[in-house]
């Protein structure tokens, strides 16, 4: 029997997992038409049912009903088991599908949140990482349609069983709108967008105080948004009158500032597909070997223009979600500041590229060790110190970029910002990432750059150490830069690896 759940090449080899899901279905097929048995299954026959009735819900559309009735029947685990092998689907097998599959795991999604399945939030979690905003396809736009739907259709009783959910879906939901709304003339997108809206607004104005959880990240996705007039009147709120929002406890925007967004957020801007191959860089791929990887990686995830804006959301993955262990650390794996300078490398749009410089810099607006993690904002460090001095103007562009932040991203409170990178700096230097010294003592940098950084350091009146801690720095040499690396436009890319 060949599978009826995924698209499989000849020259692909079988899912052991699929394999389990429709062998449990052959054998107990007989037994999933009614009449049902009213015997209680023991352990193993309970695991064999809830395998053949997912992949019979998934397959056999026209029976869906009558297996979703018999997982009711038999269920003793709060759907729990049933939940995690749909989980499963959605985060291995999902990419490789059949259309109709896809349709049926939707429908099964409704089922499970309406009976409150345990981990239904999970379910919803892992589809939303499925959503790519640059993806205008037909069965892209669909899946952000239907979960759209999903949400606002199920919108209160989401928000009194797990309302973490709906606080997931809006930070995915206002990060593609920034990609939506550069399309015009589709009418699918169109549609999208006024749902998409919506969402956001009813969260944003009627549930804030669950929109908070987000974070920081709020603002940096919200900031993005300020030419849509109904965002642009929540981001005033934000910044003149925060109390609008009617939230017990939040008077200004500076609270979101202090606020570090969870990992979690940055996960859900990343297919699991993408992730994998992420971790794998950055852990099994050594420096000598980088090249091939990443016009192989280039191929498959920024192979069109507008997947361009994927950058912005990999480097936040890097940067908040991925951080490498000492082992890791010390050895000749990729180290992520050379990654990073890659994909910079890799921005042909200026919004794209100032979105990814942001990206890597946000943590550094609002530090504070107390409850900010300094590997967050290792790798902008090592990435401009080794830079320098083969590749300058990448340490130039970025330490001018942080220091335009510091005088114009928020000018009411640049006070704090400035004391915020300052703090960073201060971080970094005590925890042995650098010496400001390789900055400031710089002879190819721009007078002009160092100067400025001095005032900035002195003016908040922080006692910075000048120690240099080589033993962290042991991929930084001319050797190993990340802009020797190829581009990822795709009219210069060989055959992937």
């Amino acid at each position: 029997m060949e599978s009826k759940l995924l698209n499989i090449g000849t020259h692909e080899a079988g899912n052991e997992f699929e394999f389990s899901l429709r062998q449990d279905f052959m054998e107990l097929e007989p037994r999933l038409r009614p009449p049902f048995s009213i015997a209680i299954p023991t352990p193993q026959e309970y695991t064999q049912l809830n395998h053949a009735l997912l992949y019979g819900v998934l397959t056999e559309p026209q029976f869906a009903k009558i297996h979703i009735k018999h997982l009711h029947g038999i269920v003793s685990d709060g759907y729990a088991l049933f939940v995690s092998l749909a989980l499963r689907v959605v985060l291995e097998l999902y990419n490789k599908l059949v259309d109709s599959v896809k349709q049926q795991l939707i429908w099964v999604v409704h089922e499970i949140v309406g009976v409150s399945g345990v981990g239904f939030d999970g379910l919803l979690v892992g589809l939303l990482r499925h959503t790519v905003g640059c993806d205008y396809t037909d069965r892209g736009l669909w899946l952000c349609f239907e979960l759209i739907n999903l949400f606002l259709a199920n919108f209160t009783s989401l928000l009194e069983e797990e309302p973490s959910v709906l606080t997931s879906a809006l930070y995915v939901y206002l990060r593609l709108w920034a990609d939506h709304c550069r399309v015009s003339g589709n009418v699918r997108v169109d549609l999208l967008k006024k749902l998409e809206i919506e969402f956001c607004v009813k969260m944003l104005r009627g549930q804030f105080h669950w929109s908070m959880k987000i974070g920081r990240d709020l603002v940096r996705l919200l900031q993005d948004l300020v030419h849509v007039p109904e965002f642009r009147c929540i981001w005033k709120d934000l910044v003149l009158d925060a109390t609008t929002f009617r939230t017990e406890g939040f008077s200004d925007v500076a609270q979101l500032y202090s606020t570090r967004t969870s990992s979690r957020y940055f996960l859900l801007r990343v297919t699991p597909e993408m992730e994998l191959q992420l971790r794998f860089l950055l852990v099994h791929v050594k420096f000598s070997h980088l090249k091939r990887y990443q016009m192989w990686f280039a191929k498959k995830f920024l192979f069109e223009p507008e997947r361009e804006t994927l950058i912005v959301d990999m480097i936040r993955f890097i940067c908040c979600a991925h951080h490498p262990s000492n082992e890791i650390i010390h050895s000749d794996s990729v180290p992520r500041w050379a990654i990073i300078g890659w994909l910079l490398s890799c921005c042909r749009k200026n919004y794209v590229e100032a979105n990814a410089k942001l990206a890597l810099f946000y943590d550094w607006l609002f530090f504070d060790e107390r409850m900010d993690n300094i590997m967050n904002i290792e790798p902008a460090m090592l990435l401009m110190v080794c830079s320098m001095p083969q590749y300058v103007g990448m340490t130039q562009s970025l330490l001018e970029f942080l220091l335009l932040l510091v005088d114009n991203y928020d000018q009411v409170r640049s006070y704090t910002i400035a004391k915020g990178v300052s703090l960073a700096f201060n971080s970094l230097v005590t925890e042995g990432v650098n010496s400001l010294d390789t900055l400031t003592s710089c002879d190819a940098l721009s007078p002009f750059l160092k100067e400025r950084l001095k005032k900035l350091l002195s003016s908040t009146n922080e006692t910075l150490p000048h120690q240099l801690y080589p033993g962290r720095l042991s991929h930084c040499s001319a050797d190993a830069s990340p802009l020797e690396t190829p581009s990822s436009h795709p009219k210069h890319e060989p055959a992937g690896a």
